[in-house]
């Protein structure tokens, strides 16, 4: 194996960027079996290899070591004849186009198709989606012109030089050739990826297939299920009264699942779902209400303790004897039968209930948090949800009030200075032109309404004396897929960045122009639309800006 030249992607993150498949499937074998100190996460790609370290002085030894490391096989020869077998009925929309794209006819992009072997090279997209490379480049064709709002589960597809299944229902622009009963992902199974990077697969044409009811969907839609009577839990409980714009479960996710197409997910304002769960006395892992805009309304069944975090809100118990206010970043009591409502933030965007022992609902794949992007994990709350709330620990004290563990600039709505973000260079920075590099850090970014826990999307600022520039590719071409990090600026071609947060895809196709800092994600995740923002760059050693911070 060649030495991989290795890019920064964010402070604590490596993009190794290798020669072939194999070597890129070696290396990542070798990382899994024999993480690195400080290892959380690695994710194979197309041609890149990127590792998650849990600091930026693990990830600077690793730095030194990695391109010495030796690789060894790529992967176990047994397991390599023993393809996964894969039975399609090949009837797919594109069929027909993809037989005039490559010359083949239908009949044979069906022979091409089952007349190799396919490997696994990368995860991403949604949970057991798998990319998978065959053995020739027969069947590379583009992408569709127009994506499909929505790809039904099951679908065969082909895009590029790659092939692959549609795990669950989902938008997509592969060009789709046929349709399997296969479950990719299935959250019952000890392993709930059936294919994970190095897994080989044989396709099968076959004239029907077995229907099985929902083989295709990890968790059905509460609006699926028959009328049930809930069983209401033993001990202390919060009732949810009313769930506000949006009220998720989160806690700190699940990191290293990223070759599952699993996103770490968790909270997006980590230091704030922190803070409330320091505020009650509980670990720092334990699950919180995340709520969007207020709204929030909870009746406390026996007696609890509770905080709020985040986005300051005006809050109020209400009983039948009257009503008082609760404080923020205080730990407060909720009687029996007391509800606790949530108006609006006077400033951010998300505000963080914790209660004390912490939320006790199922973990799925060793967390409690809500995923939109994978569809993983607690459903959002509904009225009339009832929330367990585990036994409290009383060696565990409650905590003393606290200022709030964001900056004021985001927790107050006074002065309306851009809120800055601190950067590094992202693994991409040569894909664009200087002109670019420079209008990233050198101009105001506002939030846009489409943003949400999985990125914030960002329109450059216009107003007087501001001609707001989208960012310009130095360089044409595409970009085979790779892994990103939370805070990683991916740059479409529309030169607007989008800013990923905790609900991330694990791999982007988009070159990402930079990074921002680990420290700083809370404060990008509490950005209302409209927000005013600006990017500084700064050294990564230090977290010291590189050069002084335009005036606004």
């Amino acid at each position: 194996m060649s030495v991989p030249e290795i890019r920064w992607a964010g402070p604590r993150a490596l993009l190794l960027e290798l020669d072939s498949l194999d070597a890129v499937l070696s290396l990542h074998s070798r990382l899994r079996e024999n993480p690195a100190a400080g290892q959380v996460e690695v994710l194979a790609a197309a041609q890149t290899v990127l590792v998650v370290f849990d600091s930026r002085a693990n990830a600077q030894a690793a730095r030194k070591t990695l391109p010495h490391l030796d690789a060894g096989p790529a992967r176990d020869a047994a397991e390599a004849d023993k393809p996964v077998l894969i039975e399609v009925v090949y009837d797919g929309e594109d069929l027909a186009e993809v037989g005039r794209l490559t010359g083949f006819g239908p009949d044979g992009v069906v022979a091409a198709h089952t007349g190799q072997l396919w490997t696994a090279a990368f995860g991403g997209f949604a949970p057991g989606f798998a990319y998978l490379v065959g053995e020739n480049d027969e069947l590379n064709v583009p992408r569709r012109g127009t994506p499909r709002t929505a790809v039904p589960a099951g679908s065969v597809a082909l895009a590029g030089n790659f092939s692959a299944v549609y795990p669950r229902r989902s938008p997509g622009g592969w060009q789709l050739i046929g349709h399997t009963a296969t479950r990719m992902w299935d959250l019952q199974r000890e392993q709930p990826a059936l294919v994970r990077p190095g897994t080989t697969v044989q396709y099968v044409a076959v004239r029907e297939l077995v229907d099985i009811a929902s083989a295709h969907e990890d968790r059905l839609d509460q609006a699926d299920l028959p009328d049930q009577e809930v069983p209401v839990p033993p001990g202390p409980a919060l009732e949810v009264v009313s769930p506000g714009p949006q009220a998720l479960i989160q806690d700190l996710g699940r990191p290293g699942l990223g070759d599952l197409g699993v996103s770490p997910a968790g909270a997006a304002d980590t230091a704030s779902a922190r803070q409330a769960n320091r505020l009650v006395g509980n670990l720092p892992t334990d699950a919180v209400i995340e709520n969007i805009l207020g709204g929030l309304a909870v009746q406390a069944r026996g007696e609890l303790t509770l905080a709020l975090s985040g986005a300051p809100v005006p809050a109020e118990i209400r009983s039948e004897g009257g009503s008082r206010k609760a404080p923020m970043y205080t730990p407060f009591p909720l009687h029996d039968g007391e509800r606790l409502h949530l108006g609006m933030p006077h400033a951010g965007l998300r505000t963080y209930l914790a209660v004390r022992g912490g939320i006790d609902v199922p973990p799925v794949l060793g967390s409690r948090s809500t995923d939109l992007m994978s569809g993983i994990g607690p459903a959002p709350l509904a009225a009339g949800t009832v929330l367990p709330v585990s036994p409290v620990d009383t060696a565990r004290a409650v905590g003393q009030p606290e200022p709030p563990a964001l900056p004021e600039e985001v927790t107050s709505a006074a002065g309306g200075r851009p809120v800055v973000l601190r950067i590094t260079t992202g693994p991409r920075h040569d894909w664009f032109t200087p002109e670019s590099r420079q209008a990233l850090t050198g101009q105001v970014w506002t939030v846009t309404a489409e943003s949400n826990r999985i990125g914030v999307r960002l329109d450059a600022a216009q107003g007087p004396g501001t001609a707001g520039k989208s960012l310009e590719r130095a360089r044409a071409g595409e970009l085979p897929s790779e892994g990103v990090v939370a805070g990683s600026l991916q740059v479409p071609p529309s030169g607007l960045p989008v800013l990923f947060l905790a609900d991330h895809p694990v791999t982007g196709g988009y070159p990402v122009i930079g990074a921002v800092i680990p420290e700083d994600l809370p404060a990008a995740a509490q950005l209302p639309p409209g927000a005013a923002l600006r990017f500084v760059e700064v050294d990564p050693e230090t977290l010291q800006p590189l050069a002084t911070v335009p005036s606004p």
